[in-house]
């Protein structure tokens, strides 16, 4: 069975993913922008301080940047 955080990070990662399509849709956000802010994002956790989480700070990085990778959150034109 999920536990709650994990669901509770799908439904955010999912809204967020939408948000970011709406946002290029509308032409609000060109898609270098969006790129950049989840490569912000990435780059946080990648340069987290160690300490008790650097697992989690790794495999969030890792997330984000496939995302990147698979234009989830940018329809590529």
């Amino acid at each position: 069975m999920t536990a709650l955080p994990d669901i509770a990070g799908i439904a955010a990662l999912t809204i967020c993913e939408s948000l970011l399509l709406a946002l290029n849709d509308r032409n609000v956000l060109p898609e270098r922008e969006i790129v950049g802010i989840l490569k912000d994002a990435a780059a946080t956790h990648t340069n987290a301080p160690s300490g008790h989480s650097d697992a989690t700070h790794q495999a969030v990085a890792e997330v984000i940047n496939k995302i990147i990778d698979g234009g989830n959150s940018v329809r590529r034109r």
